[in-house]
């Protein structure tokens, strides 16, 4: 297959669609010095879009540099250019419209485009109207989506586009034991049709089936924890969901959790009562660290005037939280003890909002749900080489 688009991808369009893992974007080492020599001299720009300036450089610049050396290809510079086999090639997130307005009314001749369904549509819609050379390509590479995504409609219209598909099975240089773990882990859920099997699949039902089922509850029992930390999912009105996390053995266990809804309760508390339950769940554990929603802006100040606690703000990216918690659920890299019955209620109640145009959660039965995502996206992703493996970091 790698060979095939080496020889065969001279489309206007030049895209490699599929599971994560599957070998697609290998190929594009080669493709892309030999796209721009193709252009070298000739009028337009040589512009590297992807989600962001980091993403590109991990993805794309690092993995040129190793095959081709750093003379040839430069890193990233602050002016967000980077020298490659001669040319100078803009380099450039996409997630949002407006970090790409300095190529507006400039006429591209090459471009190149990773994780294409995390762009803002606008950019693509931009960058449409900027490959107006006979001689302008595109090559890009994605994981399948919603088949609702801007970007599937666009891979299915009459455009001039040159498109392989690849699922998991298409790399032979994984081992099988691998790709059965892989497969294992995202097994019940929407990310398994698209990260294994490479299918547009719509997410629908339970976001956490694992959960709900049960498979990830533990009995309330002693265990040598030898690190503690708290996630917290902070509201006034709305529900406020605190939970308290100990490490043993390689897993993390949801120990024990406190969740009050002023709504329900028809009584408000401050951030200073909210801190006095917080101290009363940590119950004088040495906890680490405490992660909050970062639009809790007056309840992390508080915590921070205590001097008592290390508190940071949670990366609350919901999509790629979700997957990473249903992997970390599957993979039995989270329990959660059977005492934290408002987390186990809201397995059961936590589903995909079925009417969306994109992947959306339905906004209900969710603080529990959202402290625990905070947790794995901040902690758990951070610190567990696991993570790197199943996003397909390593080449």
């Amino acid at each position: 297959m790698q060979q095939e688009y080496f020889d065969k991808a001279t489309h206007r369009w030049n895209i490699k669609s599929g599971a994560t893992r599957s070998g697609k974007t290998f190929m594009d080492y080669f493709v892309i010095p030999k796209r721009i020599r193709a252009v070298k001299g000739l009028p337009g720009l040589v512009v590297i879009l992807g989600n962001t300036r980091g993403t590109l450089q991990r993805n794309i610049i690092e993995p040129l540099q190793d095959i081709w050396g750093s003379e040839l290809v430069s890193s990233i510079k602050q002016d967000n250019t980077a020298t490659m086999f001669g040319e100078k090639v803009y380099c450039l997130g996409a997630d949002k419209a407006n970090q790409v307005d300095r190529l507006r009314g400039s006429s591209i001749k090459y471009c190149y485009g990773d994780e294409v369904v995390t762009w803002s549509e606008s950019v693509f819609t931009m960058l449409k109207s900027r490959l107006d050379k006979p001689y302008s390509r595109f090559d890009g590479t994605c994981n399948p989506d919603n088949p609702n995504h801007w970007f599937y409609s666009f891979l299915h219209s009459n455009a001039d586009i040159y498109l392989q598909e690849y699922t998991l099975h298409d790399n032979p240089y994984l081992s099988s034991d691998f790709v059965k773990n892989l497969e294992d882990e995202y097994r019940g859920t929407v990310f398994f049709d698209r990260y294994i099997l490479g299918k547009w699949t719509l997410a629908e039902g339970l976001i956490y089936p694992y959960g709900a089922d049960g498979k990830a509850t533990v009995p309330d029992e002693p265990r040598a924890y030898t690190k503690y930390v708290v996630s917290i999912d902070y509201g006034t009105l709305n529900p406020c969901s605190m939970g308290l996390w100990g490490l043993c053995d390689g897993v993390w266990y949801r120990i024990r959790e406190y969740y009050y809804s002023g709504r329900s309760e028809k009584h408000n508390l401050t951030d200073e009562q909210y801190y006095t339950k917080l101290v009363e769940l940590i119950g004088g554990l040495p906890v680490s660290k405490i992660v909050v929603d970062p639009s809790a802006a007056s309840f992390i100040a508080c915590i921070r005037a205590h001097r008592r606690y290390i508190v940071r703000e949670a990366n609350n990216a919901v999509l790629d939280g979700i997957r990473n918690t249903a992997v970390a659920l599957t993979a039995g890299k989270i329990k959660i003890c059977e005492c934290c019955t408002n987390t186990l209620a809201e397995f059961s109640a936590y589903r995909w909002d079925e009417n969306a145009r994109e992947d959306r959660p339905i906004k209900e039965n969710d603080h529990a749900m959202d402290d625990m995502r905070y947790f794995v996206n901040t902690i758990l992703h951070n610190t567990s080489g696991f993570f790197a493996e199943v996003r397909g970091d390593v080449i």
